[in-house]
């Protein structure tokens, strides 16, 4: 038996405070996330030899044993002394260094699929347990449902979250999540919250009328912007087309809740109009003051994670 075209979804984080640090370096955090339906896709096969192989990728430019889907797939092997193997393929969607967790999806999915595939029938909770030593987001995309998280993003309670769309404006910088950790920039005495106190302004607005507006604060986003002044340019350019735009993770991307598709995709629109590109290679189309996009998507928020129902 193999397994084809697995979903890994993108998250983006409604919120982001810093509340800590701890003596290691790790951060004390609270955040929501949420998942969306923007997608890699990878597939397993089944080898007898127990060699774990990454059989094709569009990560060309990471080398297999730096590879979180890799690593995955070796610490479960490790957990478990099985000695099966598997072929894996994985189609990237998701851009790197945006701050939509598609490495950490990738890893959750490898997990939950070979859980599945070498019939290991381990519980949720055990591989939450594999998963947190390869990043903290890691284990969201294990447990399953939108959720607030505290601690270093391993302590995680469900959320129940109201329907919205989302268009997600992709700039071209690439952003190392420790570069933006490491600045001393960053505040680290944001002051804690209840998931209560959360849900209940939740709650309030989910009837709103207009777009709602935003739940605290990415304290990340600052950082972002002292370091890529033309991310910061790039939340002014969506503002002035009334497009309240946040920053997910430690970014690059940016992200605007919308009450339904039909107003993501009339800001689309609108970017498109407004927008010039960078191509990879560094090439430039720039002209005027328009904004400086690569890359948008107008994706549906999830309440659940694809696979929830594969593990128990």
């Amino acid at each position: 038996m193999a397994l084809y075209h697995v979903p890994a979804p993108a998250k983006i984080n409604l919120f982001l405070h810093v509340t800590g640090r701890r003596d290691d370096g790790y951060h004390f955090l609270q955040t929501a996330f949420r998942f969306v339906d923007l997608n890699d896709y990878l597939s397993f096969v089944p080898r007898s030899d127990g060699q774990i192989h990454r059989a094709h990728s569009t990560l060309s430019d990471v080398e297999p044993e730096q590879d979180l889907v890799i690593k995955a797939a070796r610490a479960l092997q490790r957990a478990t002394g099985t000695h099966q193997g598997v072929d894996i393929s994985c189609i990237k969607n998701i851009p790197s260094g945006a701050g939509m967790g598609g490495g950490s999806s990738d890893a959750a999915t490898t997990l939950i699929a070979l859980n599945r595939l070498w019939g290991l029938g381990l519980s949720r909770q055990a591989l939450m347990d594999i998963a947190l030593p390869l990043g903290a987001d890691v284990p969201v995309f294990v447990f399953g449902q939108a959720a607030f998280a505290e601690g270093v993003g391993e302590q995680l309670q469900a959320i129940q979250m109201p329907p919205r769309d989302y268009l997600i404006i992709r700039p071209p910088q690439f952003i190392s999540t420790g570069k933006i950790f490491s600045s001393e920039c960053l505040t680290r005495d944001e002051k804690p919250i209840t998931m209560t106190f959360f849900t209940d302004w939740q709650e309030k607005f989910w009837q709103a009328k207009d777009n709602n507006p935003y739940f605290g604060r990415n304290n990340l986003e600052s950082v972002a912007f002292s370091l890529y002044p033309d991310l910061e340019n790039l939340k002014q350019g969506l503002q002035s087309l009334k497009l309240n735009a946040r920053m997910t993770g430690s970014g690059s991307c940016l992200f605007v809740e919308c009450r339904d598709k039909q107003s993501a995709m009339n800001g689309q629109v609108e970017i498109d109009r407004n927008s010039s590109k960078i191509d990879f290679s560094g090439s430039t189309e720039i002209s005027g003051d328009k904004l400086l996009v690569e890359q948008t998507w107008v994706c549906s928020g999830l309440q659940d994670h694809p696979l929830r129902y594969w593990i128990k």
